[in-house]
């Protein structure tokens, strides 16, 4: 079996995740799957380097999938036949061809056998946007928070900086029945202050189900004077859902890169 890595960028927003679903095709993993299965003349299951949920976005998102050596791969989609073999750069092609507008591929290339997306990941960076002007923002609403209030960023920053290093994030995952172990390393945040916009860029080694968007209603919440800096510590120690924010909507994050 040959492998191959993708990379992806998509807007998420009339899908329902990137995770495959039995009740819809509306997945980013299922439209990919179904074309590559086509492609291939058999079906072929694509692994994400982690699952988005409904709504996010992504510019660098990562995935593996595998095809069989040297067997006739029937063209079902196009009138074309294609050939017994395809290059990444044909394979690239072919999934931009029929690929749904909002979905496109980046690059497409053969990696060893053994690579898997998710599990060799070993980085990941995730962009959260929110717009802070008091005219709400049109042409981009699909991709920013349109909070519309100031924010104080540097008490955000104080705040931040206290989820920088090894910890247990159970107080920051959606998943209240989360079995598995819920500690993660943040290796930094950082905060940027544009005119109508603040931008956090989060880069760790994985995060756990709606972590992003927690940890984001939270620095909002201290932003807006709601909470203080100084209660992030607690509500790490808390290890309880209740202690943290809201979870901010799931249109303003983006899944920016993954590396390995």
């Amino acid at each position: 079996m040959a492998n191959y890595k993708l990379v992806i960028q998509y807007d998420g927003t009339r899908y329902r995740g990137w995770q495959g679903q039995n009740d819809t095709d509306l997945t980013i993993q299922g439209k990919i799957e179904a074309v590559l299965s086509a492609m291939a003349g058999y079906p072929v299951e694509v692994t994400g380097s982690g699952r988005t949920d409904a709504g996010v976005h992504a510019r660098g998102q990562v995935a593996n999938f595998h095809l069989k050596e040297n067997t006739l791969k029937q063209n079902v989609l196009g009138e074309k036949p294609i050939k017994e073999s395809m290059s990444p750069e044909e394979i690239l092609s072919y999934l931009n061809q029929y690929l749904p507008e909002d979905i496109g591929v980046l690059s497409v290339e053969e990696v060893d056998e053994r690579f898997h997306s998710r599990y060799h990941a070993v980085e990941k960076t995730y962009l959260y946007r929110i717009h802070t002007g008091k005219v709400p923002e049109i042409f981009g609403r699909k991709y920013v928070y349109n909070y519309q209030a100031s924010l104080s960023a540097e008490p955000m920053r104080s705040g931040a900086a206290a989820l920088i290093g090894t910890h247990d994030f159970k107080s920051f995952c959606g998943n209240r029945k989360m079995k598995k172990s819920t500690v993660r390393t943040i290796f930094n945040i950082r905060i940027e202050e544009l005119p109508g916009e603040i931008c956090i860029y989060y880069t760790g080694d994985g995060f756990l189900q709606n972590m992003v968007r927690i940890l984001t209603g939270t620095l909002i919440e201290i932003g807006d004077g709601r909470r203080p800096p100084e209660e992030m510590t607690k509500i790490l120690e808390a290890r309880d859902r209740e202690a943290a924010g809201f979870t901010a909507p799931a249109c303003g994050l983006t899944l920016i890169e993954v590396k390995y």
